[in-house]
């Protein structure tokens, strides 16, 4: 049973559905409906191709605690009438951390995607669920070998750990063939030279004076290049608050399907975002990427790709260097295994677990434990 809830957890789901659905794995989704309108859900299954699932919960928003309350009671519903072999969750998100803390309360075991990724920053809500769901995961998948250091040091037994690559650009490259910019920048009527961002983290948009600091640098921003705001519900009426408002330079639109989000993004001369997935996207895509964040839990994006650090007040100065600069390449050698086959690796992985068979990193043909 596959645990989905937000757009980022239908991305990474996709390629590990079709790879155990070649194994002839029998498996079903349950969407916690924790993004719950159509743009922020219903369009992803279109785009990705993944199956209907078994349950849609439709939780919706609310505080961490209501909406965790209300992810524990529905998914403890789920599991003990579905009686899954194995529940695989995917991320940081609060259905992630729902899901691992019901199934280890029912001795279910539990297999988690993109685990050891950490900001070692406590305030960030993501940097808790996933520092819990590590810890009572059954299996891990790590998408990089900074994630298999950080397991090590937190004791996690390494026979747990599989180092795979990154699912999330096995969507990436499958999609590439659909991926054209010009039919998304006409019909939002942009100019041919664009820039996205995408803004929703609470450390950005829920302290009101957070969010104008933020809406100023943007805006600062739009003054050298045209800004397209694909608006993620969450935070929305603070930003609006806070100044961000379409204007002659600035377009505010509702979320994007996952085809047309990466065509926008592929078409962009800078990303400026505080998401974690679209760092990773821009890395593989060459679009310079501008994160407004005090740090990052995908440094890999750094160390071996376009993303870049920036508070709000160096953002204006920071983008006007990359757009100076122009089309970015990724530093060095691109991060290991983010090659478009990660969901096999990791399919190939549960079915053998499912089999009882050895799970160790040598036995499944990839690398082994690292730091």
């Amino acid at each position: 049973m596959h645990v989905l809830g937000a757009r980022p957890n239908f991305v990474k789901a996709a390629p590990v559905v079709r790879g155990l659905a070649d194994l002839g794995v029998r498996q079903g989704i349950v969407h916690t409906g924790q993004h719950y309108d159509a743009l922020m859900s219903d369009v992803f299954f279109a785009d990705l191709g993944l199956p209907e699932p078994i349950a849609n919960l439709g939780v919706g928003s609310g505080s961490h605690a209501k909406q965790t309350a209300a992810l524990l009671v529905g998914l403890e519903e789920v599991v003990l009438k579905e009686s899954p072999d194995l529940v695989v969750v995917y991320g940081d998100v609060n259905s992630t951390l729902a899901a691992i803390l019901v199934c280890a309360k029912l001795g279910v075991p539990t297999a988690h995607v993109e685990a050891g990724l950490r900001s070692f920053d406590r305030g960030m809500p993501e940097e808790v669920n996933r520092v819990v769901t590590d810890a009572l995961a059954d299996v891990l998948f790590a998408t990089s070998p900074d994630a298999l250091s950080h397991l090590a040091n937190e004791g996690v037994d390494p026979a747990k750990v599989h180092l795979v690559g990154n699912p999330m650009i096995d969507s990436l490259f499958s999609a590439l063939p659909k991926l054209d910019p010009e039919p998304v920048r006409a019909r939002l009527g942009l100019p041919e030279a664009y820039a996205v961002a995408t803004l929703h983290r609470p450390a950005n948009v829920d302290d009101p004076e957070s969010a104008r600091e933020l809406v100023d640098a943007v805006l600062a921003v739009s003054r050298q290049i045209p800004v397209v705001v694909p608006l993620h519900p969450r935070g929305r009426t603070r930003l609006a608050e806070a100044g961000l408002v379409s204007g002659e330079t600035m377009t505010i639109i509702d979320p994007l399907g996952y085809v047309d989000f990466l065509s926008l993004v592929r078409g962009a001369k800078l990303v400026v975002t505080d998401s974690g997935g679209v760092q990773e996207e821009t890395t593989m895509l060459g679009v310079p990427c501008l994160t407004v964040r005090p740090n990052t839990e995908r440094p890999i994006t750094i160390t071996h790709g376009t993303n870049r650090l920036v508070t709000p007040a160096l953002l204006p100065a920071a983008a006007e260097k990359a757009l100076a600069d122009g089309a970015a390449t990724p530093s060095g050698e691109l991060p290991p295994l983010w090659d478009g086959a990660a969901g096999p690796r990791i399919a190939r992985v549960i079915a053998s677990w499912l089999k009882g068979d050895n799970l160790s990193p040598a036995a499944q043909g990839v690398p082994q434990q690292m730091g």
